[in-house]
């Protein structure tokens, strides 16, 4: 190993330790920023569904840890990585991971800065991780009782979230792109916890009392009928997910009408039902 990937070792292992001491549980990466252990189920024949109950390491994010003999055993398996990983979703942060994305050719931070207008949330002071290729991740905490999924581009175009079963790259990691490190300000803050009205739009939305069938069957009566079923409180995020998922499977235009009639229906006036609309075709590159 040459002595540049040596001491990127050295250094990730510092830094994942540091990490550790916040409560962070922490995996090593490989410089193409993925978990550097192979699974040692990986030539079974068929699916291994094992999450490390087999005792063995190299199960991803499964291995992750906060206990500093487990992480210095995790990187001497290793000796390859040159950054670390940070398990999102587990306890005591259970955090909850924004990244914002500059190589999807849209304004990620500028869409984020829309669905806060749009739904009244402000992103709180936390800890902002620079990535090698501009992007931002955000660090907030969730709370113990709700489980974040992960998703790519679900929120908005260029935004993903890292939540249970995910992770992110840990400050200081150094990856074939360059080194991920702290903004200016932030390594000191503590993960800020999420907003509510965040929250709410990062979780599956709510089944309707009955099944909802996919938006291109029935001319997507299936997502009016999603928005009938809203209940206060919950209108304007059913209305925003339903009017994206219209104009993502081609069928925003027809449906415009019948969704203002909709949401109007629940209790929402009609012109804040065509700008969360319009919200919506912006977000998926069309125009309302």
């Amino acid at each position: 190993m040459a002595t540049t990937d040596r001491q990127a070792t050295t250094m990730a292992l510092a830094h994942a330790l540091s990490a550790a001491e916040r409560g962070l549980a922490v995996i090593p990466l490989t410089r193409t920023k993925l978990p550097a252990l192979r699974s040692p189920h990986h030539d079974d024949p068929g699916p291994a569904p094992c999450h490390g109950e087999c005792g063995r390491l190299g199960h991803g994010v499964y291995d992750a840890s906060s206990a500093p003999a487990r992480i210095r055993e995790l990187f001497e398996a290793a000796p390859w990585a040159t950054g670390y990983g940070i398990a999102c979703g587990l306890p005591p942060h259970r955090l909850i991971g924004v990244d914002l994305d500059t190589k999807s050719g849209t304004d990620s931070s500028a869409a984020l800065r829309e669905l806060a207008l749009r739904h009244l949330f402000t992103i709180p002071e936390t800890v902002v991780v620079l990535t090698p290729s501009g992007g931002r991740h955000l660090w907030l905490s969730g709370p113990p009782d709700v489980v974040v999924p992960n998703s790519a581009g679900r929120l908005a175009p260029g935004i993903d979230i890292r939540g249970a079963g995910g992770y992110l790259v840990g400050p200081g990691s150094r990856t074939d792109h360059g080194v991920y490190g702290t903004a200016p300000g932030t390594a000191h803050l503590a993960p800020a916890p999420c907003p509510p009205a965040l929250l709410r739009l990062l979780l599956p939305p709510p089944r309707a009392s009955g099944p909802v069938p996919r938006a291109a069957g029935g001319h997507g009566q299936g997502l009016v009928q999603f928005v009938l079923a809203a209940h206060e409180g919950q209108r304007n995020t059913r209305l925003f997910w339903a009017a994206c998922r219209a104009y993502e499977n081609g069928i925003g235009a027809a449906l415009l009408d019948p969704l203002v009639e909709a949401a109007r229906s629940t209790g929402l006036t009609e012109h804040e039902a065509r700008a969360t609309i319009a919200s919506a075709a912006r977000m998926t590159s069309h125009r309302p």
